[in-house]
């Protein structure tokens, strides 16, 4: 299995936008809360090097997102489940060629990766809007209230989050609630990272 450290420089080598990083170690670090909170502690690196990759092909090949991905990953010494596991994120979504993703996630971590991906977006941005800058004060209400907002965020699709949902078997709440609480268990150990990687979590 490709260790951590593999994985990120694998990340570095087709992502170079702060924002990118950074939404790379967001989802490696909700993922790995997710593993711990959901039974799965004996697999939390598994499930972290996925969030990691996940958006690997994005930067440079936003219209082949999830299509392009196997290639990179397999020229990187990735192994087939996690290929799987990082396409299924995709699944049912239409990308820029008009291709729509057909890897159907079945484990529960690949649904946690589709239900969590887009909203660590909106909850980042809605930090940003606070003048904390952080997620650590912001309550499920405030969260709630920007969610229900279209003009905000319209980037992150609701469509999707909700049918993650779906997908597990959860109530939107319990989505939000959790996602939420990872992010503020994580923020520190995200910001740690960027700052390692010398990005600005404020600007990213």
């Amino acid at each position: 299995m490709i260790t951590r450290d593999e994985a990120f420089t694998l990340l570095k080598q087709y992502n170079k936008d702060s924002f990118h990083i950074q939404h790379a170690l967001t989802v490696e670090a909700v993922m790995k809360w997710y593993a711990n909170e959901l039974g799965y502690s004996n697999e939390e690196e598994h499930w972290g090097i996925v969030g990691l990759l996940h958006d690997i092909d994005f930067e440079l090949y936003p219209d082949e997102h999830c299509l392009k991905a196997p290639e990179l990953l397999r020229d990187g010494g990735v192994s087939d489940d996690i290929i799987h596991s990082v396409c299924s994120h995709g699944y049912g979504i239409t990308v820029g060629n008009g291709t729509t993703i057909d890897v159907e996630p079945t484990l529960e971590m690949e649904k946690v990766l589709f239900a969590a991906d887009e909203l660590t977006g909106l909850i980042w941005a809605a930090a940003l809007m606070r003048p904390s800058k952080s997620t650590k004060d912001m309550e499920l209400k405030s969260l709630k209230k920007k969610y229900k907002s279209k003009g905000f965020a319209a980037g992150c699709s609701r469509e999707v989050i909700e049918r993650g949902a779906t997908q597990l078997g959860w109530e939107l709440d319990k989505l939000l609630t959790m996602t939420l609480q990872a992010m503020q268990a994580c923020e520190d150990t995200i910001n740690d990272e960027l700052a390692a990687e010398h990005i600005s979590s404020k600007t990213a």
